[in-house]
């Protein structure tokens, strides 16, 4: 009944044309491909035979049909063909550095024992993780209130459409802090891919209900920007903020501390100074951890006892392998960003020898687009003369030089020149890692890469292919020097995972290079070793679902084979490539639905081009293969004129029969019904319908499904 006038932005500043500041900054993109992917040679374990070396895909006829087979050469020059839809049964050897497992032996009851032995120790950590989870559970912590009209406030203000990974991650985190017990989340996504909002908005969640927040940074540079970003993000809403770290001193650190035990600061952005003996707060409840695996050991026992009655999420683009084996065994929830900004490429890698002629066309090059470049030189002693050699090697580049050494005026007269273009080459040591966010940085030149772990290369090609442009990465080692057998893996792995949204890929790798060591403290190296890292953790998780009382699969009672045969050769005038071949028959073996089929048929065709009959009936018979697991369907036989489906008695008893036959023969003719015992058995004539039985088969157990759930 009042006269109110709305009155926005626009009308007051007359900016009508505003809008592509709300468009999507980011784009849905592909997730990461297979981080396990088979190259010839490779070790592999299969569930039900043992270890074996992969050695290829072969085609070869079956019942007149031409079937994929993955080859896998075991002891004794024995080989075994695994059809390409039971791909689920082997996974990449991966173990400790050095490892070279010996090849099981086909037929042999050596590797039951093997399982067996691992089995035994893997029901011991189970039992444990699950001790450790419900006592994590039984804590009571924080139970933050519901959102407030300010929290859709303050959401509505950021300026980008949020990605469906973005959307999924908050929702995930928001009922972690609205739940009594603390919140333990390991937030995992590359840089730029929105993890900063997500931490904002769990901040901001904790602020509203009366609690403070802490953000721990593990460099200067880091903290710095995240101050700078959270002022501007917060700036609306009356939170007050404060920065911590070596740089502030004096009156201001007084300040800050007393502001903190009154409760004044509701949020405070700081490095491992926030961890200091003399920090206190009013009602600490919310902390937020950058990069853990930058911090020192002390420094992650404090943040564990932090852990004990507080939420703690930690963000990370490549987390450690034991943060992440943590998360992948349950200890911790475990949250993905796999959604690449739009406009982005991959960071073009070379990894080679150094060499100044490479070095020389590298920055000329990239000086030619008006570009910038970082040379990583960790050696502070002689990294003055670096730069000279430089500044020689190339006379008409501006070159600079910073380290961690220099005082803090020193470095950020440098960085903010630098960053003003003032200079065309900076070389630097380590400092770069994490917090440097200069987009038109797109060269990157590492001295001595193979002193480096693989997380931390990761983190450093990161500084660069933040624009639109094109980036490269040289990474170089001392060409009179033996790289050891771990750092020629690092350089490779770095060099293989080129693709957006490859950190946690990364950390995956690095588990298995690394070895995953164990869970709990306790020796585990020797059992893991034995059965490969991703078979130890497949067979702990499915132990803790078992202890769970969760539904579990067991693989020793699955087929090796198939219920139904058709052709699942995919030609070489499709895709001659045999690692492509691999991940195109992954991807199928994923179809568990008529939505899953359609999505992966449009991916196909759009990478490789329009998809053959004979390759849709196969994507169709996977999913033929996971309705009938579904419906608890085990014994199908295919002859030459025929399909017999035997219905188990629980099915049978499940379903009104009148109305299935009904249904059934609207569908067509070709069925026939038949009761053997108490089994229902149900025959599909083939021969007229040719290899197009496939689709007939997949309606019948859609009708099986609905007349189950109707009588239910």
């Amino acid at each position: 009944s009042e006269n109110y006038v709305v009155i926005t932005e626009k009308e007051i500043f007359h900016k009508y044309n505003n809008n592509y500041k709300f468009k999507s900054k980011f784009k849905i993109g592909t997730k990461i491909r297979d981080i396990n992917k088979l190259n010839i040679g490779d070790y592999v374990v299969h569930h039900l035979h043992g270890i074996g070396r992969y050695v290829g895909i072969k085609t070869l006829p079956k019942n007149g049909l031409r079937k994929d087979y993955l080859m896998i050469e075991y002891a004794g020059n024995d080989r075994l063909y695994i059809p390409v839809e039971k791909m689920e049964f082997i996974h990449k050897y991966s173990s400790s550095d050095g490892v070279n497992p010996r090849l099981n032996k086909l037929g042999s009851v050596e590797w039951q024992k093997t399982k067996l032995r691992v089995k035994k120790r893997v029901e011991n950590i189970a039992e444990d993780l699950l001790k450790l989870y419900a006592e994590r559970e039984k804590t009571k912590g924080i139970k933050f209130e519901e959102d407030t009209k300010d929290q859709y406030v303050f959401e509505s203000d950021f300026p980008y459409e949020l990605t469906k990974d973005q959307e999924k991650v908050i929702m995930e985190v928001k009922m972690d802090m609205e739940k009594q017990s603390p919140m333990d989340r390991l937030l995992c996504g590359d840089v730029g891919f929105g993890k900063t909002e997500v931490a904002f908005r769990a901040i901001f969640k904790a602020i509203m209900s009366g609690y403070q927040a802490a953000l721990l940074c593990p460099t200067t540079i880091l903290s710095n920007q995240h101050f700078q970003n959270a002022c501007e993000r917060f700036h609306n809403f009356g939170v007050e903020i404060a920065i911590l770290n070596r740089f502030i001193t004096g009156n201001k650190l007084k300040q800050t501390l007393e502001g903190l035990k009154t409760g004044r600061i509701d949020f405070v952005i700081g490095t491992h100074k926030l961890l200091g003996k003399d920090i206190e707060f009013k009602n600490l409840g919310l902390l937020v951890v950058d990069e853990e695996q930058r911090f020192g050991v002390k420094h992650k026992e404090k943040i564990k006892t932090y852990k004990n009655n507080i939420d703690v999420l930690t963000l990370s683009a490549t987390p450690i392998p034991r943060t992440l084996q943590m998360s992948m065994s349950g200890l911790r929830s475990l949250s993905l960003i796999e959604t690449p900004p739009i406009n982005r490429y991959p960071v073009q890698t070379y990894v080679l020898a150094s060499n100044n002629s490479v070095i020389k066309d590298a920055i000329y090059k990239e000086l030619s687009r008006n570009g910038q470049v970082f040379l990583l030189y960790n050696y502070v002693d002689s990294i003055e003369k670096k730069a000279k050699e430089i500044q020689e090697l190339i006379p008409s580049a501006r070159v600079i030089y910073a380290h961690g050494r220099m005082s803090k005026v020193e470095l950020e007269n440098v960085m903010i020149a630098f960053t003003n273009h003032e200079y065309d080459v900076l070389i630097c040591t380590t400092i770069i890692e994490t917090g440097i966010d200069i987009q038109n940085v797109n060269t990157l030149i590492i001295l001595d890469a193979d002193h480096f772990g693989l997380s931390q290369l990761y983190q450093i090609r990161g500084r660069v292919g933040r624009s639109d442009k094109i980036a490269y990465a040289y990474l170089m080692y001392d060409k009179r020097k033996i790289l050891s057998e771990i750092a020629t893996k690092r350089l490779k792995v770095i060099k293989d995972f080129t693709e957006l949204g490859s950190g946690f890929a990364i950390a995956m790798r690095d588990l298995s290079i690394r070895g995953a060591g164990d869970i709990l403290g306790s020796e585990q190296a020797g059992f893991i070793d034995s059965v490969g890292v991703e078979m130890f953790m497949a067979m702990l998780n499915e132990e803790v679902a078992r202890l769970k009382g969760e539904k579990v699969i067991e693989k020793d009672k699955l087929k090796e084979t198939s219920f139904i045969d058709v052709e699942t050769t995919i030609e070489d005038q499709f895709i001659e490539d045999n690692d492509l071949k691999i991940q195109l028959h992954r991807k199928i073996n994923e179809i568990d639905s008529y939505e899953k089929l359609i999505q992966i048929k449009e991916e196909i065709e759009d990478r490789f081009g329009k998809v053959s009959e004979s390759l849709l009936i196969y994507m169709h018979e996977e999913w033929f293969e996971k309705l009938a697991e579904q419906l608890h369907i085990d014994m199908i036989r295919q002859t030459k004129n025929s399909i017999e489906i035997t219905l188990p008695t629980t099915l049978t008893s499940q379903i009104d029969g009148q109305k299935l036959f009904l249904d059934v023969s609207h569908l067509s003719r070709m069925f026939r019904f038949r009761m053997r015992g108490k089994h229902l058995v149900i025959i599909l004539d083939i021969v007229k319908l040719e290899k197009h039985f496939i689709y007939y088969l997949i309606s019948l157990l859609q009708i099986i499904e609905k007349s189950k759930k109707e009588l239910i």
